[in-house]
């Protein structure tokens, strides 16, 4: 009989691991099976074993913990399973059918959404936990809003079969070159990991260049419509507003209203002011016309778009010139690279000369000759009227920017009123980001609230969540109120939506100002993030106490129909 090769991973878990290790070589003494055990801790290898291609290879590892070994085992066992019933365990590894190195898919995934916070890591989380139900190897990387997470290395990337990107924003392919590549957006992967890989294993299509050389890419990435790549200028575009607003708000904090002035010239406030507005504002509208044009040309758009961004912010037109000059210099920069055809000697000039170049000929000339003054006309009328709104016409405003957030917590629909109101404050408009704010912190506050107030209409898990929620409700992460809302929809979503109109609706109205478009409660004790701090704190309130009640009233007991 062919000894059995087991290899224990234990990590922190030694002591786990030592008994483990026992356990099997106890089971198979007692059925004559001869195996050899390799132990492995944070401390180091015991008893390193060397199984050859055709003998039966066992990973014991915690269900948490990905493969690290070099070849893959036929049969997979929890460090617990062992511990609880080692014989049992032996027994049904045995058992299982011999899986050989073709015959287990290696998957790589990258998750990112505009804002890099829930929905990246509820993409990786859904995605993590379907590969563990398929039994398939898979490493995750994490595109937050603090950079990579995880980082997939080359050789994670060279010894994958598919390589898997969900994410709602354009991310850079050019690692992936000659790699089976499947793209789709983040829902999927939250609502069904398991089903949105086994798609992706059967419809993906190899990148046939790497990005950014320009040539095109067959993955269906192109396929992309202008709500991701007006998303992914928006995720790139977010570090600069964020960064801009609070140096200017910390500016007027010190130096008071007269910090922007001549008069205050070499003092700290002056400076930061400087940074801020000249520095970090100044780079919004360009940076989100240069990502708009990535996202749909890759990196050759990168030049043109941001140089459209740039004569946009000079000519008036703000960020809808910006997003004009970043759809006119990603699609014409896609249009010049399929048409220019180029012999293989001279292909690398497209990427660095050709298409920067001719990209931002195009966009520059119909920046300046066509669109700049109708569109900055047009940004002058909108930015005079939202300034103007009094009374009713801020509610009104107010109340449909918060029903926005409330819609699809998180989708769609929530990030289109989100870009909408971080995009105003270029134009120096503040009052529709405090609205949004506000209505997107109300979601999760509510239903951790209702939770507590009407413990029997939520089941047991339901009611554990609560105190999540309301940590990403303070913190402006709306997702926390999926899992309820999904749960529920018909009855959760609207209550939601009543809860956040009238936060958005009560902001408006007391005219509330937010120069920095996220960060929820922690900003605001920054000194002049927000104005009318007071108003800003009872829309929070009333619109969580709305949806909360809302939520209590017509959810069912648990157990009723």
């Amino acid at each position: 009989m062919k000894p059995i090769f087991a290899i224990v991973e234990a990590g922190e878990a030694g002591v786990s691991g030592v008994l483990a290790s026992e356990a099997l070589r106890r089971a198979a003494r007692d059925t004559g099976q001869a195996i050899e055990i390799e132990l492995r801790t944070m401390h180091g290898v015991i008893n390193p074993v060397a199984p050859g291609e055709q003998d039966m290879l066992l990973l014991v590892a915690p269900e948490s913990m990905s493969d690290s070994i070099e070849q893959r085992p036929h049969s997979r066992l929890t460090l617990e399973a062992v511990l609880a019933d080692p014989a049992a365990a032996l027994t049904r590894a045995q058992s299982a059918p011999a899986q050989t190195m073709a015959s287990v898919p290696r998957i790589v995934a990258v998750t990112s959404c505009p804002t890099g916070i829930a929905h990246t890591f509820m993409a990786a989380e859904g995605l993590t936990e379907g590969a563990r139900q398929l039994g398939y190897s898979l490493r995750v990387e994490t595109q937050g809003s603090v950079g990579a997470g995880t980082p997939l290395t080359t050789e994670d990337i060279a010894q994958a079969d598919v390589v898997l990107i969900a994410a709602d924003r354009e991310v850079d392919r050019s690692r992936f070159a000659g790699k089976r590549i499947f793209v789709s957006n983040t829902k999927p992967a939250i609502t069904g990991g398991a089903a949105l890989i086994a798609k992706a294993l059967a419809e993906a299509r190899v990148e046939q260049a790497a990005v950014g050389t320009g040539e095109a890419a067959d993955t269906g990435a192109k396929r992309a419509g202008p709500y991701k790549h007006l998303m992914t200028g928006v995720s790139f575009m977010l570090p600069f507003v964020v960064a801009g607003g609070l140096l200017i708000a910390l500016a007027f904090a010190l130096g008071g209203i007269h910090a922007n002035e001549d008069a205050a010239a070499g003092t700290l406030a002056h400076a930061l002011f400087l940074i801020g507005a000249k520095g970090g504002f100044a780079l919004i509208v360009p940076a989100l016309a240069g990502y708009i044009a990535f996202s749909i040309a890759d990196r050759p758009g990168i030049a043109p778009g941001m140089i459209g961004g740039m004569l946009a912010a000079n000519l008036g037109a703000g960020f809808l010139g910006g997003i004009v000059a970043g759809f006119i210099a990603g699609y014409g920069v896609d249009l010049f690279n399929r048409l220019i055809v180029l012999p293989k000697n001279l292909a690398g000039l497209k990427p660095v000369l050709i298409l920067p170049l001719l990209g931002t000929l195009l966009t520059g000339l119909l920046m300046i000759y066509a669109v700049g003054t109708p569109v900055a006309a047009a940004l002058a009328f909108l930015t005079e009227w939202l300034r103007a709104m009094q009374g009713s016409s801020a509610v009104l405003l107010g109340i449909i920017l918060g029903a926005m957030m409330a819609f699809d917590v998180g989708g769609p629909v929530n990030k289109a009123a989100y870009a909408f109101s971080v995009a105003l404050i270029s134009s120096q408009v503040y009052t529709p980001m405090a609205a949004v704010m506000a209505a997107g912190m109300t979601p999760p506050l509510a239903l951790a609230l209702a939770t507590r107030l009407f413990a029997n209409r939520f089941t047991l898990e339901e009611r554990e969540a609560g105190s999540a929620a309301a940590v990403l409700g303070l913190a402006f992460v709306s997702e926390g109120a999926i899992p309820f809302a999904a749960r529920d929809p018909l009855r959760v979503i609207p209550s939601l939506m009543a809860g956040s109109a009238t936060a958005g609706a009560i902001a408006m109205g007391f005219g509330v100002e937010l120069r920095v478009p996220h960060g929820g409660i922690f900003v605001l004790p920054i000194p002049g993030a927000v104005t009318h701090l007071a108003g800003y704190a009872l829309a929070l309130v009333a619109g969580t106490l709305v949806s909360a009640l809302l939520v209590g009233l017509v959810k069912k007991k648990q157990g009723l129909a």
